[in-house]
């Protein structure tokens, strides 16, 4: 492997880990005995509460700690039977967590609001204010602790081994990459996205073909295991008394409804400006439309490299990012040089590596670790400087204590597209890039505004359409293909050429597949304008603008979104005009690019 894990452990399977385990496991069975014999929050109990909280939250340390590492191993080495084995046994350990939470939400349920704030003037408890709160909140929505204790044991082999089971197949899962000049390549199924992002359009049907033709033949199994994690929650959700699937997806994002709803309301009122960009790339290409595997392609421009060209090597993406980062935001790139000292990242492309891109980190030693598969294109750069930017906003909490460490994906991806557009506008800048490759970089820009306007209101259309169908019974392969081709016709509209649909998607994106998150694809979305709202102010304000950006990463595990946003840019989620202003920060690269093509 590329980055060096031995802060976490300096051998897997040594003394260490096995004692940091053994460690692990006793005191949270320790703390469990402790709270189980806690009656609920009262004057009486207050002092056991306060410190059954401090211990949860080194417990929290240790159990990132654990679960970073193994998730690094298990990615990096999907094939290794040792580590899925590690990781499995760590789903038992997660489990007890969760039992742990049970408590804490049975002693804090009808507690009041006097009984709360005389808790949280515990000194060892300052700043924990959001994090009990919304224990208080969870627990409204609660079966008995009994019931609640029995599903997390049952979650290890019940919807968590589903995702793993996704995880095991997506990384041993293979394909014949049938190159235009005859070859045959047997290919990790990792390198299938980088290939429908080359140039020639043959590759990229090649490899989306290929690719579709290896997933049909785990349809099946990606279809059961999707079918089990939505049944699996819709069935929680109607004992719990939650009365609609969404309703959680905005708890874990931390955002009301009038957010999400003001955000599709302003993107469905502007769907012109992303299909603009779209058939921009079909008239340049000559087709009356585009593919799915045209999404992701560069336009076809003048003296376009060949596929026989190298790319980007590693070394000089690393550069082309701190350079980048380092003229904007002296901090960032500061930050990126020490995560290449420490060797901090796993990039290489080879066989047995799941798809796709992560950054995760510990608690305990408060370091990142960036996870991808580098295949030298421009894309990859940008890949890479989205996940340092989520790798800088764990930085920028080192200090704070783990229960605000505690951020919803929808800020998460704000601070990493940030990153994207501080690497974007550097690329354009630097003198020492070609005209046609800022050209190709500015296309990017666009082509990431389509992608998060249309492709992912997609996800977020899909989902929505099948929790409704699962809630009546298992959702046969078949209908999952027409579900998600319908949304891909109804968004994209005439955009999307006739036969150009992406039938497996659904099969094909890990993202429908993490048991942890539910609904996780809007988030993405929703970080992606939120963060061009905070680059425009970046751009009003300058320099000036980054310490109160600092302080927006650092409020990001301490309050709802819409609050965290209204402290530190003073702007209101709810309004789809907020969402509306963001889009429109689109228009000018868009037609930046158009006035560029047009000159050449």
């Amino acid at each position: 492997m590329n980055w060096d894990l031995t802060s976490y452990f300096p051998t897997f399977d040594g003394p260490e880990m096995w004692s940091f385990k053994q460690d692990l496991n006793r005191d949270l069975a320790q703390l469990q005995n402790t709270t189980q014999a806690l009656g609920p929050l009262a004057a009486d109990s207050r002092d056991g509460w306060a410190e059954a909280l401090i211990q949860a939250e080194d417990l929290l340390r240790r159990l990132s700690h654990l679960g970073s590492y193994l998730g690094c191993l298990t990615a990096a080495a999907a094939i290794n039977e040792a580590y899925r084995r590690e990781e499995a046994a760590f789903a038992v350990i997660e489990a007890e967590g969760e039992k742990l939470e049970v408590e804490f939400m049975r002693g804090l349920r009808n507690a009041g609001d006097d009984e709360i704030a005389a808790l949280l003037q515990h000194e060892q408890l300052q700043g924990c204010n959001h994090y009990v709160s919304r224990i208080r909140e969870r627990a409204q929505y609660t079966m008995s602790p009994e019931q609640e204790r029995l599903t997390a044991d049952l979650s290890v082999d019940g919807i968590h081994a589903w995702g793993r089971l996704y995880d095991t197949i997506s990384g041993k899962l293979e394909f014949d990459m049938n190159w235009p000049d005859g070859r045959v390549e047997r290919l990790p199924i990792s390198q299938r996205r980088s290939l429908m992002a080359r140039p020639d359009r043959a590759v990229r049907k090649a490899a989306f073909e290929g690719g579709s033709e290896a997933w049909e033949q785990v349809a099946d199994v990606a279809a059961s295991a999707i079918n089990a994690i939505a049944g699996a929650r819709l069935t929680l959700n109607g004992h719990r008394g939650i009365e609609h699937f969404l309703d959680v997806a905005l708890f874990q994002a931390k955002i009301s409804r009038r957010s999400l709803d003001a955000m599709f309301e302003a993107i469905s009122c502007n769907l012109d400006l992303p299909r603009q960009i779209i058939d921009l790339k079909a008239k340049l290409m000559g087709t009356t439309g585009v593919a799915w595997y045209d999404l992701e392609a560069p336009l076809p421009l003048p003296e376009e490299v060949s596929d026989d060209d190298d790319g980007i090597h590693w070394e000089s993406a690393k550069k082309m990012t701190a350079d980048s980062f380092a003229e904007a935001y002296p901090a960032l790139g500061e930050f990126v040089h020490q995560m290449y000292e420490r060797e901090w990242i796993e990039w290489e492309p080879r066989l047995g590596k799941r798809p796709g891109a992560f950054c995760t980190g510990s608690l305990l030693t408060m370091e990142p670790r960036i996870y991808m598969t580098y295949n030298n294109t421009l894309g990859d750069v940008r890949t890479f400087a989205h996940e340092a930017g989520h790798a800088f906003h764990h930085h920028v909490l080192r200090q704070t204590r783990p229960y605000r460490h505690l951020y919803p994906m929808t800020l998460a991806e704000s601070a990493s597209t940030f990153a994207e557009m501080i690497l974007t506008e550097g690329l354009l800048a630097d003198p020492e890039v070609s005209a046609i490759d800022k050209l190709r970089i500015l296309d990017m820009e666009v082509a990431q505004g389509a992608t998060f306007l249309l492709d992912i209101p997609v996800r977020y259309e899909f989902e929505k359409a099948f929790h409704e169908e699962r809630a009546s019974g298992e959702v046969e392969v078949s209908r999952l293909k027409e579900l998600m081709c319908e949304n891909q016709r109804r968004i994209f509209g005439d955009s999307l050429e006739s036969g150009g649909e992406d039938a497996l998607f659904w099969a094909s994106k890990l993202h429908f597949y993490i048991t942890g998150v539910t609904f996780y694809n809007f988030p993405y979305t929703f970080g992606f304008l939120l963060s061009r709202g905070l680059f425009a102010h970046f751009h009003e304000e300058g320099p000036d603008f980054l310490p109160r950006y600092e302080e927006f990463l650092r409020l990001t595990g301490s309050d709802s979104a819409e609050n965290v946003v209204r402290a530190s840019i003073g702007s209101d989620l709810e309004s789809p005009e907020f969402w509306r202003q963001a889009i429109d920060t689109l228009r000018e690269p868009v037609q930046q690019l158009r006035s560029t093509l047009a000159a050449d």
